[in-house]
């Protein structure tokens, strides 16, 4: 079971929202979900979850996101690494079909040489959780950085689209495990 909701609320993403149950206890969603909101991002040094980043005092800053945040039970680190990159390619393919040009190098996305995203995926004791942040107005990024209001994308539509195309995807793979015979 996957749930998907995109909400009309706008929150703040500052790193702490990456935990267990967090969907559920403030969504009241529960299972595996992914859920889409517009905010802002601010993360602070201490709230990151990247010891690279953090070890290098890094930060994340912009005015306004569209934040992706998932909670995956049933599976491992490795598993979530792999779950994050397949959906940052189903970003990629959702932006190529609102008509941007644009790259993806690992679990990062980019139009040009500006970056239009930020990932991370990590383990709980019961989950793997993801946060995917795409650019609507980076202002105030550490790094060059472009977003999706200056390319002409409509967040709202982008966001829907990349729902929906998470959703079905899980719910083919699903599909796909329960339908051969074993040997």
């Amino acid at each position: 079971m996957m749930t998907t909701r995109l909400l009309d609320e706008v929150m703040t993403y500052s790193g702490p929202e990456l935990r267990p149950h967090y969907i559920l206890s403030r969504f009241r969603i529960e299972g595996s979900a992914l859920v889409a909101f517009e905010g802002a991002c601010l993360v602070k040094t201490d709230d990151l979850v990247d010891w690279e980043d953090r070890l290098a005092n890094d930060h994340i800053c912009a005015a306004r996101m569209v934040h992706f945040l998932g909670e995956f039970f049933g599976m491992g680190l490795r598993e979530g690494v792999f779950l994050q990159r397949l959906f940052v390619a189903q970003l990629e393919e959702e932006l190529l079909a609102h008509g941007v040009t644009v790259s993806r190098d690992g679990d990062d996305l980019f139009v040009g040489e500006r970056k239009m995203s930020v990932s991370i995926v990590t383990a709980s004791a019961v989950s793997v959780l993801l946060h995917m942040g795409v650019n609507i107005d980076p202002t105030g990024a550490p790094v060059p950085a472009i977003g999706l209001a200056e390319v002409g994308v409509d967040v709202r539509a982008f966001a829907a689209g990349a729902l929906r195309r998470f959703e079905t995807e899980w719910h083919s793979i699903q599909r796909a495990t329960t339908k051969v015979r074993p040997v």
